[in-house]
């Protein structure tokens, strides 16, 4: 008899254990970056030769995995033949050239870019894509970029600074559910199609940074508004599910420990 009580508390501290690896968040694996022959090659001299490597490092171009290549073309993989032009490398561009040389991957922003005071001012003294975002250390499209020290080189703040107003709710929104989504990830829940639709809405936002018109922005940043609070719905509803998951698994834990422990007490006592 004794025996089987230890069997049975044995199987219920298994049980246990089992109830709480489920409630623990999921793993969350990182693939690692092989860097190119431009990164081994440039990153290894100094000064203005090894600088680009060391501004791209820290860019958000590095953060996503966009390495030199897909800017200056080139062979990524061959250290002889890198900068060929038969292999598609393009060199550094010229001034009036840099928009085209960003459009290839930001397409929407270079024709609202190309539409806007900024772009049509290109080759008269205009600021580029590069001047406000940086060229090797390539800075997210955040309303930081938008502020009184770089603005005022060219012109006055007080437009820039109406669009920045208009624009802070919905930035808010934008990196609140970046946050819920980078935690639910770290906790193994689905968040795909969440992070589709956050992929879009962030787009739209960012084609507002270049129009430099404050009163169609705030109808456009109104319109995400409503559609960044349906998201936000979402997570809250997802935390509700999750919250009572895990209050589910403690409660089992809980009672499963607190069986197990009569049960060797009262195995104890046949003793």
């Amino acid at each position: 008899m004794r025996h089987c009580f230890a069997a049975v508390f044995e199987s219920l501290c298994r049980c246990t254990l089992v109830v709480f690896l489920f409630c623990l968040p999921a793993p969350v694996s990182a693939a690692g970056q092989t860097d190119t022959v431009c990164v081994l090659c440039h990153g290894s001299q100094p000064g203005r030769i090894g600088k680009p490597v060391e501004l791209w490092r820290n860019s958000i171009h590095a953060k996503y995995g966009v390495a030199c290549n897909d800017c200056h073309g080139g062979d990524p993989g061959d250290m002889v033949n890198a900068m060929d032009p038969t292999r598609g490398f393009l060199g550094k561009p010229k001034e009036v050239e840099i928009p085209g040389f960003c459009g290839r991957c930001h397409l929407g922003v270079m024709n609202d870019y190309l539409a806007s005071p900024h772009g049509k001012s290109l080759g008269k003294g205009g600021p580029t894509c590069v001047t406000c975002h940086g060229n090797h250390l390539v800075l997210e499209a955040t309303l930081t970029l938008i502020n009184e020290r770089d603005c005022t080189k060219c012109h006055g703040f007080e437009t820039a600074s109406r669009i920045r107003e208009s624009m802070a709710e919905t930035e808010s929104r934008l990196v609140q559910i970046d946050t819920s989504i980078v935690r639910f990830n770290k906790r193994g829940i689905d968040s795909i199609s969440m992070e589709k639709s956050l992929f879009a809405l962030r787009n739209r936002f960012h084609t507002l940074f270049h129009q430099l018109d404050v009163e169609r922005i705030k109808g456009e940043t109104t319109k995400l508004n409503g559609d960044l609070d349906k998201l936000l719905l979402s997570i809250r509803e997802i935390d509700e599910r999750d919250q009572k998951r895990r209050l589910a698994g403690i409660s089992a834990i809980a009672v499963a420990l607190v069986a197990a422990l009569l049960l060797r007490l009262y195995a104890n006592t046949l003793e």
